[in-house]
């Protein structure tokens, strides 16, 4: 389920467009991180964490994630499908990288529930040339994990990412 929501108007005063950005900010597409255009970044933080505010102003973000996550199988510590995995991220991290000069790419395993992840975060203002660019390289990479056998439930999630 993808909903696209659409560009606020720069006659919107900053209270109608806080009231109208909660509400859309429900939506599940990548195009609910696009930062409103009433608003500034403040000259007061190095981060600029209040460029997009959430939560009636209660935190912020200046940062997206695209999240690419399966579920592998066997014991973390000897898994051959969590082997094979780790030879795909090799092949594609420097791919990756390119998607922004200021890229953080984390790698998360969990060993209980199975789970991987590879979360690629990007400054704000690098965000929408990425996700125009479908997320290069998001398709070559989840199809490569498709292939291997024992990787499952194969997903995306685009979220904010803030170190705080």
């Amino acid at each position: 389920f993808i909903t696209t929501i659409p560009k606020l108007q720069s006659k919107h005063n900053n209270n109608q467009i806080m009231k109208t950005f909660a509400l859309l900010s429900l939506a599940v597409s990548a195009s609910a991180f696009a930062p409103l255009p009433s608003l500034s970044r403040s000259s007061t933080t190095s981060l600029f964490a209040e460029d997009v505010p959430l939560a009636n102003g209660s935190m912020s973000f200046n940062r997206v994630c695209r999240e690419w996550r399966c579920k592998y199988t066997g014991n973390k510590a000897d898994s051959e499908s969590l082997e094979a995995i780790a030879k795909v991220v090799d092949e594609y991290l420097p791919k990756i990288k390119e998607a922004s000069s200021d890229v953080t790419v984390n790698r998360l395993v969990c060993g209980s529930c199975l789970d991987f992840k590879l979360m690629t975060t990007v400054p704000l203002e690098d965000f929408g040339k990425w996700e125009e660019a479908k997320f290069e390289p998001e398709e070559e990479f989840l199809a490569k994990l498709g292939e291997i056998e024992g990787v499952s439930q194969i997903e995306t999630q685009t979220i904010t990412n803030m170190s705080i």
